[in-house]
């Protein structure tokens, strides 16, 4: 069993992260093209048990905030987070590190597709992507960048950004999910933010009952937790 992670030190980082990203202009205007090369999963070096065959720990409340939609509509985080069983991660557009975001939301695309085959699964679960970056980032931004994972209608994949960082910041802290910009010779802000790829697992009742980690983020393994919490809501 895959212990939870403790969501501690946020504050600090998020505080640097925010004089940091209030320091980035609007020069940074074209996405890096670079192709980032396809990078295989980490090997998975265990058989993960079957769905139902255990529990999930409650690890913590989702706290409430605003953020905005593809379309730039306001929408409260619980109403994403509530109502079925949610996966959601942390990405920024312009990302080409190949075992960042372009590698969470490949294997994202592959379990969508896994929970997609089964109708009644499909019907309870919903995938949410919120940015790092809402000064880059923008609804505009987001909603190019989605369109490749939200072709599916029958399936719910919201991507979301803020208006600014200071609504952002205590989403990052509440969820433990530390950012950091990386900066040149001069110390001006880059291209590149450094964040641990983190996806969480909520349930219906907006608590977070799993966080996978680089090495746990395999796509079996969160399709039997997903079906592990359906099963756990089903009518007895």
């Amino acid at each position: 069993m895959r212990s939870a992670r403790a969501v501690a030190g946020a504050a600090g980082a998020a505080v640097a992260y925010a004089a940091l990203v209030w320091g980035v202009t609007a020069a940074r205007s074209a996405v890096a093209t670079e192709d980032p090369g396809k990078v295989a999963a980490p090997r998975m070096e265990f058989v993960p048990p079957a769905a139902g065959s255990y529990r999930l720990q409650r690890i913590q409340r989702v706290t409430d905030a605003v953020l905005l939609d593809s379309a730039g509509r306001s929408v409260r985080l619980a109403t994403l987070t509530q109502g079925k069983i949610t996966l959601l991660t942390f990405f920024y557009t312009y990302c080409v590190d190949p075992l960042g975001c372009p590698f969470a939301h490949t294997t994202l695309a592959g379990l969508r597709d896994q929970v997609r085959a089964d109708r009644s699964l499909a019907r309870r679960v919903r995938f949410v992507s919120v940015s790092l970056d809402p000064s880059h980032d923008t609804p505009a931004a987001i909603a190019g960048y989605a369109k490749e994972f939200t072709l599916d209608p029958k399936f719910e994949w919201r991507f979301l950004t803020a208006r600014q960082v200071p609504e952002l910041l205590p989403v990052l802290q509440d969820f433990g999910q530390d950012v950091s910009v990386e900066l040149d010779e001069n110390g001006r802000a880059t291209r590149t933010m450094h964040h641990m790829l983190k996806m969480f697992l909520i349930d219906a009742q907006g608590d977070v009952r799993e966080i996978y980690t680089l090495a746990f983020i395999q796509p079996q393994v969160m399709f039997n937790d997903i079906k592990t919490l359906a099963m756990d809501a089903a009518p007895r």
